[in-house]
């Protein structure tokens, strides 16, 4: 018999958008053969089951379950996450799935909410002895004038909100004057700011997913962008050009899977990840920017550039993901 899985999609955060965008790329690409896969939507106002009609029908918040076109009550086997931002990358949904014993494919409740937290994520990975850049942590509860964070750090700086993902509210700070622009447009997003020191150098980004006990890291993706940073625009909108598997030197390229894998490994990762690093321009060393737990999966997306760039089909990645959950 057939496994039941949710596509878990929706959110309650403008990265919304693009989880819907993801989940018609999985949804596209799961092994029918070998899971029924049902989708729901989970809204700021509902949670739905939406059949293959387009109809959409309340889910059971007590077990999670829903009721099928014929009237029957589906539970499922596992839940397949396509959800970016709040509530499916931060920990809360994890934690709601952990409560009713449903296994998942992200990683768990903890290690979402740390990563999710670009502070607290680059701060253990510096533990773990992994390069990242200098940064203040802001609260909007506990204001620091512009003045003050430029006697601890050096310009360029980038100011980003601390939680959330898409590079939605970020900015890149030249010009002394410039910084409290970008401190205003960050905590428009969040109540919690990463100013980091700029590290001049190439943009990688690498997938790393655990399969059958063993961790795999996928081809690595130079980022180049249009724009002066890789902003909301540049991902999503065409305004830059990603090749994988990315033109590097034997040496640099295994620098940058090696701190990935240390990385998966001291966040306790599980499922697909993506982590983006700096190759500093001087040094040649990796830097670690941040950990995406819920990487994007649409056709625009990295993961599946890397996927087929290492000679697999998405359909057998999705079923390596779904059955390391199980």
């Amino acid at each position: 018999m057939k496994k039941k899985i949710a596509l878990v999609t929706g959110g309650y955060s403008g990265e919304a958008e693009i989880s819907y965008k993801s989940a018609i790329t999985v949804g596209n690409n799961i092994d029918t053969d070998k899971f029924d896969y049902y989708k729901i939507d989970i809204t700021p106002t509902d949670w739905a089951y939406i059949n293959e009609k387009e109809q959409r029908s309340p889910v059971n918040r007590e077990d999670f379950s829903v009721i099928n076109s014929d009237g029957k009550r589906v539970t499922f086997a596992a839940i397949l996450l396509c959800i970016h931002g709040t509530p499916g990358e931060d920990g809360k949904l994890q934690g709601y799935f952990d409560m009713l014993g449903l296994p998942y494919t992200s990683c768990d409740a903890a290690t979402s909410a740390l990563t999710f937290n670009k502070r607290y994520t680059v701060a253990v990975a510096a533990f773990g002895g992994i390069n990242v850049a200098k940064s203040l942590h802001l609260f909007k509860h506990t204001p620091i004038s512009p003045e003050d964070i430029l006697a601890k750090l050096k310009l360029p700086v980038f100011v980003k909100p601390n939680n959330g993902g898409s590079s939605l509210g970020i900015s890149k700070v030249n010009e002394a004057s410039a910084l409290e622009t970008a401190l205003t447009k960050a905590f428009a997003v969040d109540d919690q700011v990463l100013v980091e020191e700029f590290i001049k150098g190439r943009e990688f980004t690498i997938g790393v997913f655990k399969t059958k006990g063993q961790i795999i890291t996928l081809p690595i993706t130079e980022v180049i962008t249009k724009k002066e940073f890789f902003d909301f625009e540049a991902k999503y909108q065409g305004l830059s050009d990603e090749i994988t598997p990315a033109n590097l030197e034997a040496s640099s390229a295994n620098a940058i899977s090696s701190a990935a894998l240390q990385a998966y490994k001291v966040l306790n990762c599980r499922g697909v990840v993506r982590i983006d690093f700096i190759l500093e321009e001087t040094s040649g060393k990796p830097f670690m920017l941040e950990v995406n737990t819920v990487p994007g999966q649409s056709a625009a997306s990295i993961i599946p550039q890397q996927v087929k760039a290492m000679g697999w089909n998405l359909k057998d990645f999705y079923t390596a993901i779904i059955e390391e959950a199980l």
